[in-house]
């Protein structure tokens, strides 16, 4: 079944070659040019990967990724200006589970996208039993990407999914935020170790009823993140 991307950029010219180069791959390409119509399209439709550029008209990329947050935990890649470390943060902040700089190459482009469907995929094996992991409160089905607290469904990002299901899997071995960057986020990733730290955060206000003494993400300090 082909994946379903929307591409948002008030650049015509920008999505054009973008939605070109997709659908060369058999991906079905929507597209939109301000922030309204993108969150319209969220809404109406399910989405495989949204690519949201942060400088939009109406809505800013960074609102419509936390709105979208409110409903959806469809992957979302921002496109940000060049240098700007405060966009980068603040996308991961409001959601992002990726972000991706300007001028960037379209093959950078798609190995993010495919990086992140790979991630995100669930594998369909009739023989294979779907892997849950209970610990107390904590139910997390590793098989259909889906997290339970106290039988209540938390949302999280593809990241921070990622980061959580590396974690409880691997119980009391510290891992430190290079090597969760490279783990989670590839070796070939750019960014820097800020992102690991916005992600563990985000997942601490999701998962913690206390992230400040938190019961599940823990932190060795001085080495890196731990699950207990």
């Amino acid at each position: 079944m082909a994946k379903k991307i929307l591409v948002v950029d008030d650049e015509k010219l920008i999505v054009k070659g973008i939605r070109f180069s997709l659908e060369q791959d058999d991906m079905e390409v929507d597209c939109a040019y301000d922030g309204e119509e993108a969150l319209e399209l969220v809404k109406a439709n399910k989405y495989d990967i949204v690519l949201l550029d942060i400088m939009l008209p109406k809505l800013t990329g960074l609102e419509v990724c936390q709105q979208i947050r409110e409903f959806s935990n469809v992957p979302v890649i921002m496109l940000t200006a060049k240098g700007d470390d405060m966009d980068k943060i603040l996308g991961l902040e409001y959601g992002a589970d990726d972000y991706i700089t300007k001028p960037f190459n379209i093959l950078e482009v798609k190995a993010r996208i495919k990086a992140i469907m790979r991630r995100t995929g669930t594998k369909s094996d009739p023989g294979k039993k779907t892997q849950v992991i209970e610990a107390g409160e904590l139910k997390l089905d590793c098989e259909g990407r889906r997290l339970y607290i106290a039988g209540r469904e938390v949302n999280l990002t593809a990241k921070e999914f990622d980061v959580l299901e590396l974690l409880i899997l691997n119980p009391n071995k510290v891992y430190s935020r290079e090597n969760l960057l490279k783990l989670v986020w590839g070796a070939d990733y750019p960014g820097d170790v800020r992102t690991v730290d916005v992600h563990i955060r985000r997942l601490r206000e999701k998962i913690e009823s206390n992230p400040s003494e938190p019961k599940y993400v823990h932190t060795k300090w001085g080495v890196g993140y731990y699950y207990k």
